[in-house]
C-alpha cells in the first residue's frame, strides 16, 4: 500500500514538473483604435464607427512553445477586423493580420514565435496575410503608484507608447475597463496610448492614433 502511494506522489510530482517546465511567461502590451477604459456614453459612440485596429505585442521573459525556446524574445500581432473589437453587436471576423517575428530568433523559433501569438490571440490572428522579421524593442518601465509606462516598437513598422491613466484621462467620471484585453493575460492594467502606429503593408490601412484611452499593459503566463 505504502509502495502504491509512493508511486503516486511521483508520478504528480512528475507531472507538476513537466506543467512546470512547459509554462511561458512575460510581459504584454495591447492598444486599438477605440478607447478600452471609458464610460458607456463615449463606447457607444464610437461602436461600428472605430475599434477595428489593434496591436498585440508579446515579450517572452522564459518559456517555451511546441519545444522550441523562446527566452527573450518578442513577437506583434497587427490586426484590421470588419468591426469594433469587443462590440457584443457586431462580428469582427474574418480579420486580416500582419506578424512581426523577433530578428534575432532562428527560423524555429520564428514558427514556434507565429503559433504562440496565433493561440493566444485566437481568431484574431488566425487570416496572417504577412510575416515579417524585424528588431523588436520592447521596455517597460515603472511609473510609480504601480503603474507602468511601454514602449514597443517593432521595426519601421509598428509603435506603442503607453502612459499611466491620470486624473484628466477621467472625463465623464464613470469610466470602466468596458473591453477586456484581446489576449488572455494573468494581469493588466489600463493605459493611454501616447502612440499608436502602423505603418506597414498588407492591411490596406495605416494609422497614427495618439492621446486615447486605448491600451492595456500587463503580463500573461501560460
Amino acid at each position: 500500500m505504502r509502495r502504491g502511494i509512493g508511486i503516486a506522489i511521483l508520478v504528480l510530482v512528475g507531472l507538476y514538473g513537466r506543467a512546470h517546465a512547459q509554462q511561458i511567461l512575460g510581459d504584454y502590451v495591447e492598444t486599438r483604435s477605440a478607447d478600452v477604459y471609458t464610460g458607456p456614453c463615449f463606447a457607444n459612440a464610437e461602436a461600428g464607427l472605430m475599434g477595428d485596429q489593434a496591436i498585440l505585442a508579446w515579450r517572452i521573459r522564459r518559456g517555451d512553445w511546441d519545444g522550441v525556446r523562446l527566452d527573450g524574445l518578442s513577437v506583434v500581432g497587427i490586426v484590421k477586423a470588419r468591426a469594433t473589437l469587443g462590440d457584443p453587436h457586431g462580428n469582427p471576423y474574418p480579420a486580416k493580420a500582419v506578424v512581426i517575428v523577433d530578428e534575432r530568433a532562428t527560423e524555429a523559433q520564428r514558427q514556434a514565435l507565429l503559433r504562440f501569438a496565433q493561440a493566444m490571440a485566437g481568431e484574431l490572428l488566425q487570416n496572417v496575410v504577412r510575416v515579417v522579421a524585424a528588431p523588436i524593442r520592447f521596455d517597460l518601465r515603472d511609473a510609480g503608484e504601480h503603474a507602468t509606462r511601454a514602449i514597443v516598437r517593432a521595426g519601421d513598422l509598428a509603435r506603442i507608447e503607453t502612459r499611466p491613466l491620470s486624473e484628466q484621462d477621467h472625463i465623464c467620471g464613470n469610466e470602466e475597463v468596458f473591453y477586456p484585453p484581446l489576449a488572455p493575460v494573468q494581469h493588466a492594467m489600463p493605459a493611454v496610448a501616447a502612440l499608436n502606429e502602423f505603418r506597414g503593408d498588407g492591411l490596406g490601412v495605416t494609422w497614427t492614433i495618439s492621446g486615447k484611452r486605448s491600451a492595456f499593459v500587463g503580463h500573461f503566463a501560460r
